[in-house]
């Protein structure tokens, strides 16, 4: 466990060198009390979210959406038809403050993602004022090559595997097979490597294995 946690140490003091606002907690729990003190400071009035197991595992949606004087965009809500869901994640470009999860943090300090539609790296990348974003321990890896590695081999298969009905190889294999089908998760690709302006994104780095 002192391992793990020397891991993490050093994983979010690379993260603060490249001007993140970082937080590290033990438990799901934690994290929700941190995003939940820090959306109380920003007071958002208009709040989305791309979808995250490790972000829904700490409950801050269930929490958005009693927040009176508070607008969530729930692109997500599959009452709705996919086109007004789509719109919904447009609007999401606009919001105040957006939460989600990383597929990949580097012990170089960086993260990353690889996205369907880039509903979810879009806001992250630029538009909302203020971006939270949590992960496991189990996301982090050495370096980019290995990001990228982790993402291939897990992220993406096992996230098809949650999702009856997609048509691709991996659905079918769990392996990747870089392939050109029309349900294929794997089609944009984020990296970032600084956070700019400083402190504008808020990674929070939970000590325990969550999400994929």
């Amino acid at each position: 466990m002192e391992q793990t946690t020397d891991r993490i140490a050093a994983c979010a003091a690379a993260l603060r060198r490249h001007r993140f606002d970082v937080e590290t907690v033990a438990t799901p729990g934690e994290a929700f009390e941190i995003m939940k003190r820090t959306i109380e400071t920003e007071k958002p009035q208009l709040v989305s979210f791309g979808d995250s197991m490790t972000m829904r595992a700490t409950g801050i949606i269930e929490w958005l959406r009693g927040q009176a004087g508070m607008t969530l965009l729930d692109g997500f809500d599959s009452s709705m038809p996919r086109p007004e869901r789509l719109e919904i994640r447009r609007q999401a470009l606009l919001s105040d403050l957006f939460v989600t999860g990383i597929n990949a943090v580097t012990m170089e300090g960086t993260l990353h993602w690889l996205d369907m539609v880039g509903n979810r790296i879009a806001p992250v990348a630029f538009g909302p004022r203020k971006v939270i974003l949590v992960a496991g321990r189990n996301k982090i890896v050495a370096d980019r090559t290995e990001a990228e590695e982790r993402i291939r081999r897990i992220a993406a298969p096992q996230n098809i595997a949650r999702h009856p009905g997609f048509r691709t190889p991996c659905a079918k294999t769990g392996v990747c097979m870089d392939c050109n089908s029309e349900d294929r998760i794997c089609n944009t690709r984020m990296e970032m490597l600084r956070c700019h302006p400083a402190g504008r994104v808020l990674v929070i780095l939970i000590d325990q294995e969550l999400g994929l």
